[in-house]
């Protein structure tokens, strides 16, 4: 996969970064890129490892069309971005576990018995866990690779804004995924600023801390 231009200042990474409000609409992602931003963004931690976030990637008009009028006042923004990355969170995310932990033997990541003993202690684990439980697990991790997902993308040159508000209810179906299996998380729309977007304050370590 070819290198893309990247920035590796902390700095603009971090402190630069905005929620932006208006986008450059004749800026576009390649997927091959997004592939990338994808891959960098699924280097986040995930409990056992599990890594049930799920990405739908809305880049196209036609997917731009039904996107829209799903995203209450958040229309316009999702109209402009490059593209929208729709999280979700897999409540079958352990259906992938022998293929995780077997990759994992393959590359030299993990031995044979330590692969073999933990899917042996966290299936039942999994298996029995109600709803809200797994939702619990799920809704964290999904919640760790979306900032990251921001970073990168930072780090890529582009700019992003998480959407909280929009019709999770209909949005999985919408796009002819199962509602049951896969819980929204958040939209999170890319591409480039139109506008700088405003700072804002962010209380000091001092007020939100406690220490012991």
């Amino acid at each position: 996969m070819k290198p893309y231009q990247q920035t590796n200042d902390f700095n603009e990474i971090i402190y630069g970064r905005r929620s932006i409000k208006t986008y450059d609409s004749s800026v576009k992602i390649s997927r091959e890129e997004m592939t990338q931003i994808i891959n960098e963004a699924s280097t986040a931690p995930s409990s056992i490892n599990m890594q049930p976030w799920r990405f739908l990637v809305v880049d196209t008009p036609e997917g731009k069309e039904k996107l829209v009028p799903l995203s209450r006042f958040n229309k316009e923004k999702v109209a402009q971005a490059s593209a929208v990355i729709a999280v979700f969170a897999d409540k079958n995310n352990f259906d992938y576990a022998e293929n995780i932990y077997g990759k994992a033997v393959e590359h030299g990541l993990m031995p044979q018995d330590v692969k073999d003993f933990q899917l042996k202690a966290f299936k039942p684990i999994y298996n029995n866990m109600s709803d809200a439980e797994m939702n619990d697990v799920i809704m964290l991790d999904a919640g760790l690779v979306s900032m990251q997902l921001m970073l990168v993308s930072r780090a890529h040159g582009y700019d992003t804004n998480p959407v909280g508000g929009y019709e999770k209810d209909q949005i999985a179906e919408v796009f002819g995924l199962d509602k049951e299996r896969y819980v929204p998380v958040m939209l999170l729309t890319i591409g480039k600023a139109a506008s700088e977007g405003y700072t804002s304050y962010r209380m000091p370590a001092e007020e939100t801390t406690f220490w012991a």
